[in-house]
């Protein structure tokens, strides 16, 4: 059965190996996958992968955003496949071409997981981002249009922000996979805040959220463990 700590990915976006080594042996009880994005796996590459695995029983997200022509997302993930980790992250922006490479590529060893639309990007900003888009300004929409792309595609489920869930898991069923970013507490203040479509991690679990990815509201907090606790009470209340 599924426990509340397994809902949370807690986003290591640190700047060093030091710092990320300090939180993964932090947080490896309480949280159940660890995001490794572009930046730390620029300066730390495949290492820090080894040292969450050898912490403990926590996962891996490695948050890549692949986007390139098909024949490179599939040699890169032919690569990811043997890394041990469990989700890797493709842009949905083009066509499922680039997705289905990626699926191709990953031989079943790790789930593809589609990236929507960003969560600091507000209808105002996908006319620039996509203007010949049927889409328009709306990006629920735009959501469930690259979202119908990457399930066509094979990919195993899709990030998007907390407010598309409960319409993705009706339209797409229940098995497939949504990761919510832009998960912000209700006691939780986060200074200098990109995020805009955020959510409670309470509402988005209740929407039917299957992962939330939360970065800023344990790493900036005063006590970081006590916070990632806290999210995870937060979240057994509701189960």
């Amino acid at each position: 059965m599924k426990k509340a700590k397994d809902y949370i990915i807690f986003a290591l976006d640190v700047d060093s190996s030091d710092a990320a080594e300090k939180f993964v042996a932090m947080l490896s009880e309480d949280v159940g996958m660890f995001k490794v994005g572009l930046e730390l796996f620029i300066r730390s590459g495949p290492d820090i992968i080894k040292i969450i695995q050898r912490a403990g029983a926590a996962r891996v997200f490695l948050d890549l955003k692949l986007h390139d022509i098909p024949e490179t997302v599939y040699r890169s993930m032919r690569i990811v496949a043997g890394l041990g980790v469990d989700f890797v992250t493709v842009h949905c922006g083009d066509s499922n071409e680039m997705i289905s490479a990626a699926v191709e590529g990953s031989k079943g060893r790790v789930k593809v997981i589609g990236v929507s639309v960003l969560t600091h990007i507000q209808g105002k900003d996908t006319h620039a981002e996509n203007a010949t888009d049927k889409s328009g300004l709306d990006i629920s929409a735009l959501v469930l249009e690259r979202t119908a792309m990457a399930k066509a595609a094979g990919s195993a489920g899709i990030v998007c922000s907390g407010r598309e869930v409960k319409t993705i898991k009706s339209r797409f069923g229940k098995e497939f996979i949504v990761v919510t970013p832009g998960i912000r507490p209700d006691w939780g203040a986060v200074s200098k805040d990109d995020q805009r479509r955020v959510i409670t991690p309470v509402q988005a679990v209740k929407n039917g959220s299957d992962y939330l990815v939360i970065g800023r509201p344990i790493r900036d907090a005063e006590d970081p463990r006590k916070a990632a606790i806290r999210i995870k009470d937060e979240i057994e209340a509701v189960l």
